[in-house]
């Protein structure tokens, strides 16, 4: 099932500079071929649902091994059946109207 997912990775106790954290997050993302386009408040990823979720658990990985003891993420999960859509389709149907 494709899935258009934003995603949201916070490393908890390691201060307020948080942009090692998130760039390790995005090398993952993009190391596993999946569709991104990064946000100020997260990620927002295309694919399918296997592989999406086995990149947001090799984010956490990636995050506990630059020595995070603690990850909380939040996941916001679209799914259609009706029609095939993009992230730039779900931009555009907003801007058309603008």
């Amino acid at each position: 099932m494709k899935v258009i997912v934003d995603l949201c990775v916070v490393p908890l106790g390691v201060g307020v500079h948080l942009a090692p954290y998130v760039a390790a997050c995005e090398k993952v993302l993009t190391e596993a071929g999946l569709k991104i386009q990064l946000h100020p408040n997260g990620t927002a990823i295309e694919g399918d649902w296997g592989p999406v979720f086995a990149a947001i658990e090799a984010c956490h990985q990636a995050v506990h091994a630059m020595g995070c003891a603690r990850v909380y993420s939040s996941v916001r999960i679209n799914s259609r059946t009706d029609k095939d859509q993009s992230l730039e389709d779900k931009v555009a149907s907003v801007l058309a109207l603008l």
